[in-house]
């Protein structure tokens, strides 16, 4: 996998910790921006590089505090085509939520099943419960 030069990911690391800062104290269109000015910093091929799919995650987290679902779902959607994206949990969660809200069964289940597959019972656990409802009336879990 690619490395970031050095003084580049000390950059993207302090501009996210300053972003998370900013979510700590529920400020999270400054945090958005700053995710953002990180992502900004990676080479143009963004996408090849795995600090792109925990950034687009933390955007795409802003966004959702922020009511810019859609907004909220190109971030996840994005940060699905990076390194290591595709399968994990967390990201397939909110891209099922996405879904589910768009009364697009088909493919929230699609998506509940690859974060549930991924993360079992728990990644549903920390939010509301009809996603977790929905997931078991569809498939045996």
């Amino acid at each position: 996998m690619k490395k970031l030069a050095d003084n580049v990911y000390q950059h993207v690391m302090d501009l996210c910790k300053q972003g998370d800062k900013q979510v700590a104290e529920g400020q999270f269109e400054e945090a958005k921006d700053l995710y953002l000015d990180a992502l900004l910093l990676l080479p143009s091929n963004h996408q090849e590089w795995e600090a792109a799919t925990w950034i687009y995650v933390a955007v795409g987290d802003a966004h959702l505090h922020l009511n810019n679902n859609e907004k909220a779902f190109k971030a996840f959607y994005n940060a699905l085509q990076c390194p290591n994206g595709l399968g994990n949990p967390y990201i397939h969660f909110r891209l099922g939520q996405y879904y589910f809200e768009q009364e697009n069964w088909e493919k929230a289940q699609d998506e509940f099943v690859r974060a549930y597959m991924g993360g079992g019972i728990d990644i549903f656990m920390e939010d509301d419960p009809k996603y977790l409802e929905f997931l078991e009336q569809m498939v045996d879990i």
